[in-house]
């Protein structure tokens, strides 16, 4: 009996408190206010209150002091078996938590309200009292009150763990009141998906929030909607495609230790941007007025920025060249943020460069370098060679919600891939391109083959020809058929349709077994070789011929060494932007000094020929900002892939160059300008321009960045012959293929080559359209006789193989 009695006086507190905790997730403050007034509490949710009994006034209970208990000496005692005794209120005390004893105390009995209840009961009660005193988050009050009803046995619902019982579970009444308070004026939570269960303490509908992210279910997530989840999708794609590219440059340099690709030009960057470095401080008085120019650059800048901003119209401090494609968007000016990064690029790029060319005592070639190595990196540091700062990008990667990143680094991976581990950047769509079926398409026949070129005579078109045939001589950096590009811009099918019978070497693509070849070797059995078979097909003892860059270069060595033996067989020579005299040879002598062609000429003895890319890389960065970065933002950032471009396509058609030609090459010519100067020997003859009597038709082309205009015109004085100079428009390709069909560009004719270059061009006379028609005039006036058309492989030398030949088709 006093065990029962004391189980029956101990419920009525216990319960009161645990329903107490669990008030506090209630939405309704009048629901917390009736429980607290109840004596006591249903067992379970059938014996709830009805409604209009859990809506009593909230002043019933009152505010400013705990709740009591109302125990009995042995209700107590009984408590104390199952709880250590709690501290009064007014003297709070920390005890230690330990397991309640079950041994009954004998204590008088004492009256109780309340319907007799078990001792499990009592204790789980007890134990939500203690936690309902503890400070805990929204979270862990609702789930504490979850864990009471579920050990009563009124809420059907998985288990939770009961949060840890508190040590002090007496608060003072205000704190207490104080939670009741906002629990009550708390917006309603959320019940946890698929939970419509009345029992104590939830209400059908609500919801938990704070537990989505842990249970996996709650309401759906505002911000999460399709557009965020396919760009976090494809953010995902993005890594992955990511660890492609890096996969694919790694790849090759897993079996060996491999040097970095253009690790001896970043020393170089450094070493000469230092010595720009060093002139500047050793004027200190010199370097602060060049920063103070900066920073007030900048202040008029911030300035002005700030007016438009707020409205106002300002003047620009910097404004981008009208022919600068990279900042055509409209909005790079109408946008206040855009023109501010803009102009504030522009400033310090152009303060950059004034730098360089203010530095005092600093060499020319030095001077040169630096130039050019601070374009290079203004050139890569452009806002608008990235995303965050390129507002065109930016509505691309939103519009397409980060498929374009994909799309670009899928791209890049397969650029480095084939490039063997180096970033081969595409500038074309290469698919829709095969050399013998829509580039070098004009008719003819391999009628000769050696192991450093074959020879290809083209079948005439009309059935009378120029009794003088023409002997083409194509740069070997790269391949010959820029002259036959397509139908509509080959230069070598409008000479055979103007009656011309045309020969054309196709030089081999070099590797180890060419790696001795020198200039001499492709002098005597290149350009001797292939003049004495054209002589014997043709049946006539002199060759007009045409160099194209380096191929030009060639034939006035090979002009001098003939000259020097007292011999004629060419009777005349056109040279298509060509450069003799290396004196202002442009950017490529950035290149080339002691230093880095002792580099160069390392990493050739290693393979015996330098890689076709190295190049290529050369003269792409002689225009970065044409033929690098329009590529890379259009490919890897907009993820787009490049038009078909068939001279694009040429230009990514590279060769390798061997090892002692090119040596020979970069010392001879651009190191030390011994042709220029009448210092080179070759094939055991000292040559000298001057010998050269033969009439010369010498083109330049007036953007040329390989053979700048100004050197073509010096080096055409040094011939001893008549020489036409003839300037045209656009560059060094686009300026020699230039059909008359087309009408594009124009071309200047004047007086023979004499004095500087700006005065020739003062007096010049322009003309519109191509300047073929008047090379072909110029021919025809030093041979007008004809006779019947020859055709391929007929004769001495039988044909071999269609043109354009095999060497042409060996791609590196």
């Amino acid at each position: 009996m006093a065990r029962s009695a004391v189980g029956r006086s101990a419920t009525k507190p216990a319960r009161t408190t645990g329903r107490r905790a669990a008030a506090k997730s209630r939405p309704s403050a009048r629901r917390a206010n009736a429980r607290d007034k109840q004596p006591d509490a249903p067992d379970s949710a059938a014996d709830a209150p009805a409604p209009s009994e859990r809506a009593a006034p909230r002043s019933a209970t009152p505010q400013s002091a705990p709740p009591k208990l109302t125990l009995s000496k042995s209700d107590a005692a009984s408590s104390a078996e199952q709880k250590p005794a709690q501290p009064k209120a007014a003297k709070p005390k920390s005890a230690p938590s330990k397991p309640a004893s079950r041994k009954p105390v004998q204590r008088p009995a004492a009256k109780v309200s309340a319907p007799p209840a078990s001792t499990e009961t009592t204790e789980v009660k007890l134990n939500a009292l203690k936690t309902a005193a503890a400070p805990k988050s929204k979270t862990a009050k609702v789930r504490a009150a979850a864990k009471t009803q579920d050990d009563a046995g009124t809420k059907p619902s998985r288990k939770r763990k009961a949060a840890a019982p508190t040590d002090d579970p007496a608060k003072p009444a205000a704190a207490r009141s104080t939670r009741r308070e906002a629990a009550a004026d708390a917006p309603p939570r959320a019940e946890r998906t698929g939970s419509t269960g009345s029992g104590a303490g939830a209400d059908p509908g609500e919801r938990v929030k704070g537990d989505e992210g842990a249970e996996g279910d709650g309401a759906a997530n505002p911000f999460l909607t399709p557009e965020v989840e396919a760009f976090a999708a494809n953010m995902a794609r993005l890594f992955e495609e990511g660890g492609r590219a890096l996969s694919a440059y790694l790849r090759p340099r897993e079996g060996a230790p491999r040097k970095a690709a253009g690790a001896d030009e970043i020393v170089d960057v450094v070493r000469t941007l230092g010595q720009v470095a060093e002139r500047w401080m050793a004027n200190p008085s010199r370097t602060l007025e060049a920063q103070r120019a900066f920073t007030g650059g900048f202040l008029e800048l911030w300035a002005g920025s700030l007016k438009r901003f707020s409205g106002e119209d300002a003047p620009p401090v910097a404004v981008p060249d009208p022919r600068d494609a990279r900042f055509k968007d409209p909005e790079w000016t109408t946008s206040p943020f855009f023109d501010f990064v803009k102009q504030a690029y522009l400033h310090a790029s152009r303060w950059a460069e004034r730098m360089v060319d203010e530095a005092q005592e600093l060499d020319p070639h030095t001077r040169h370098k630096a130039s050019f190595y601070v374009r290079q990196i203004a050139n890569a540091v452009a806002p608008s060679n990235f995303v965050p700062t390129n507002p065109e990008l930016i509505r691309e990667t939103l519009a397409s919600k980060g498929e374009n990143l994909v799309r670009g680094m899928r791209m890049l991976a397969e650029d480095i891939a084939a490039g063997n581990g180096d970033l081969r950047i595409r500038q074309t769509d290469g698919s829709n391109f095969v050399v013998g079926k829509n580039l070098a398409t004009t008719p003819g026949k391999v009628v000769f083959r050696n192991e450093l070129f074959e020879l290809l005579q083209y079948a005439p078109t009309t059935e009378m020809v120029r009794t003088r045939p023409v002997l083409i001589v194509p740069p070997w950096i790269n391949k010959f058929y820029i002259l036959d590009l397509t139908p509509e811009k080959s230069f070598i099918k409008w000479c055979v349709d103007q009656g011309l019978t045309i020969f054309c070497i196709s030089w081999v693509n070099p590797d180890a077994r060419h790696a001795q070849l020198s200039f001499d070797d492709y002098m005597r059995d290149g350009v001797l070789t292939a003049l004495k078979i054209v002589q014997e097909i043709s049946g006539s003892e002199t060759v007009d011929a045409v160099g194209y860059c380096v191929g030009g270069t060639l034939l006035a060595i090979t002009l001098a060494y003939l000259a020097a033996k007292g011999e004629a067989p060419f009777a005349s020579a056109t040279f298509l932007t060509t450069q003799v005299d290396f004196t202002h040879a442009g950017d490529l002598k950035v290149f080339v000094d002691e230093e880095q062609v002792k580099a160069v000429e390392a990493r050739m003895a290693e393979s015996g020929y330098l890689e076709g890319a190295s190049m290529a890389n050369a003269f792409n960065m002689l225009r970065s900002n044409d033929l690098i970065w329009p590529y890379v933002v259009n490919n890897y950032l907009k993820g787009k892939a490049p038009f078909p471009f068939d001279l694009l396509y040429w230009n990514s058609d590279a060769t390798r160059m061997p090892a002692a030609n090119h040596s020979f090459y970069l010392r001879g010519c651009y190191l030390n300008n011994d042709l220029a100067k009448g210092r080179m020997t070759v094939g055991g003859e000292r040559l000298d321009l001057k010998a050269v009597t033969v009439p010369v038709y010498e083109l330049a082309t007036r953007e040329d960045h390989i053979a700048p205009a100004r050197s073509a015109f010096l080096g055409a004085q040094l011939f001893g012959g008549p020489v036409r100079f003839v300037l045209a428009g656009s560059g060094h390709i686009a300026g020699v293929v230039n059909p008359p069909a087309k009408m594009k560009y124009q071309h200047w004719v004047g007086d023979e080559p004499a004095g500087a270059f700006e005065d020739w061009f003062a007096e010049a006379e322009e003309k519109p359209g191509s300047w073929w028609p008047d090379w072909r005039g110029w021919l025809a006036a030093a041979d007008a006789t004809a006779t019947p058309a020859r055709t391929p492989g007929e004769g001495p030398y039988p044909a071999l193989d269609d043109a354009p030949g095999t060497y042409v088709k060996v791609r590196v």
